[in-house]
């Protein structure tokens, strides 16, 4: 169990501009802005090249974390550089950080929560992963597969369908919820409570 003073970090990953916004692969960035909002603070820039929001979660006593939000604005490819950076600035242990991703070998609408692993061909982890290590958490958001043959790039760097954009607010209200969860309550909770 960590130290309950020591800050977290939670990086969406996503692609910084109005341009991609609305994708798919921007998903962790939806998250930490809804996050954000529950804090009811905004974001600035942060020398780490990232914006960032500082503050506390969870109710009040012992489960109440100090944390960081941040979106990378290096790019997705390049996520690792900035967080690694806010990881030195706030000193928070890589056990600390979760990374709020989508993820395409999951259904739309399901969560994964989980510590450590492989990258799964996803490039901000990739990039995190070759900065640190892999010994951070991850709230996984599925976003499924391309449909027929459409190429992955094209799928992640595409808007969420309208279809799809009937739950979408649900899907991220839900995976803010388990980056509280987990971050208040520690993994096993999380876990029993959305890897659905």
């Amino acid at each position: 169990m960590t130290d309950a003073a020591e800050p977290w970090l939670i990086v969406g990953l996503g692609n910084p501009g109005p341009d991609y916004a609305a994708n798919r692969h921007n998903v962790g960035f939806m998250v930490v802005d809804l996050l954000a909002e529950r804090m009811r603070a905004k974001f600035k820039a942060h020398k780490a090249r990232a914006q960032v929001v500082e503050g506390r979660m969870g109710a009040p006593g012992p489960a109440n974390r100090r944390v960081v939000l941040a979106k990378p604005q290096s790019y997705m490819n390049l996520s690792g550089g900035p967080v690694t950076a806010l990881r030195d600035f706030y000193k928070v242990p890589t056990a600390n950080i979760v990374a709020v991703h989508d993820e395409l070998d999951i259904d739309y609408g399901t969560l994964r929560v989980k510590l450590g692993g492989g990258d799964n061909g996803h490039n901000g982890l990739k990039s995190m992963t070759k900065s640190m290590g892999p010994d951070y958490h991850r709230v996984r958001c599925g976003i499924g597969r391309p449909p027929g043959r459409m190429q992955v790039a094209d799928f992640v760097l595409k808007d969420f369908s309208s279809t799809e954009r009937k739950e979408l607010d649900w899907f991220v209200d839900r995976a803010a919820d388990a980056v509280e969860c987990l971050v208040t309550e520690g993994l096993e909770r999380a876990q029993s409570a959305y890897n659905a």
